[in-house]
């Protein structure tokens, strides 16, 4: 669909390092973390050997381990080099063996989420559930569980990888995703939230088109194509992002009622549309 994020630069797990992260720099799931759990487990001491630092739930255990005797199998031909290097040293925080294990799966999830995204899900998860704690892992899960269409999943995965992480993340697909649930004018709060303003040009376009689709969801056009023309889409433009933006306007305008300019946007996707990716030529043939 014209109004869902574009997973382009989403293919293989990378760590946000521009403006999707605070500007402390600090690692994912880090800041503060150490310190409550080096002052956890003092606490712990002084109180009694027999306490553990940090309680866990009952059944936390069996739980972990019934998990992993279900992850999915992983290929043997896997170089965890493939991954960028930040999302590595993010791992580092775990054991060497978890943390192979987490690279592979992440690997095997982003190589599955277009041929099946149930299964690239399972191996999504499998990550988080070794490494809860690291924001790339989170993030991970919430991209696949979008492409699987488990929006409310999804949505909770993106936020928890944010909060890790600060920044806007991406919050294109966090703003689909309440589209997915049927709440569109969450995904226009969204649009407006300050942290829409450090996105960047790419993040901004992205969250416009999902923003506009919510728009249409509304059943107001004239505003989804306000929210368009803010991007400043052009029929001189090239590329696929502007291939993305020229064809949610054109659908904005027809829903408005202005056929002719959404002719005119149709038939430009079709000229810059190299590899065919929008259905613009159909389009452009119902308004023949």
């Amino acid at each position: 669909m014209s109004d869902r994020p574009s997973r382009d630069r989403n293919s293989k797990p990378q760590r946000n390092n521009r403006n999707d992260r605070s500007q402390s720099g600090g690692r994912p799931g880090r800041d503060g973390r150490q310190d409550d759990r080096r002052h956890s487990q003092r606490a712990g001491a002084e109180r009694s050997s027999n306490l553990r630092s940090a309680p866990q739930r009952s059944g936390f255990r069996e739980e972990r381990l019934n998990k992993r005797m279900t992850e999915p199998d992983l290929p043997g031909d896997i170089d965890i080099a493939d991954l960028d290097p930040m999302v590595l040293q993010d791992l580092r925080m775990l054991s060497k063996d978890n943390a192979d294990a987490v690279a592979q799966h992440m690997i095997m999830a982003a190589t599955l989420m277009d041929e099946d995204p149930q299964l690239a899900l399972r191996h999504a998860r499998a990550a988080k559930d070794r490494a809860g704690r690291v924001g790339v892992a989170r993030e991970t899960n919430g991209i696949a569980a979008y492409r699987a269409g488990e929006w409310k999943e999804a949505l909770a995965e993106l936020r928890a990888a944010r909060r890790m992480s600060g920044g806007p993340g991406l919050m294109a697909v966090m703003a689909d995703c309440e589209r997915g649930l049927g709440r569109p004018q969450k995904a226009v709060e969204l649009g407006r939230s300050a942290e829409a303003a450090e996105l960047d040009e790419e993040g901004k376009i992205e969250l416009a088109i999902v923003v506009a689709g919510a728009r249409l969801d509304l059943q107001q056009p004239e505003s989804a194509v306000v929210t368009l023309q803010r991007m400043n889409p052009s029929l001189d433009s090239t590329g696929i992002l502007a291939a993305r933006l020229a064809y949610a306007y054109a659908d904005a305008l027809l829903a408005a009622g202005r056929t002719d300019e959404a002719a005119e946007y149709f038939a430009h996707v079709v000229a810059i549309d190299e590899d065919e990716l929008f259905d613009a030529t159909e389009r452009l043939q119902e308004l023949s």
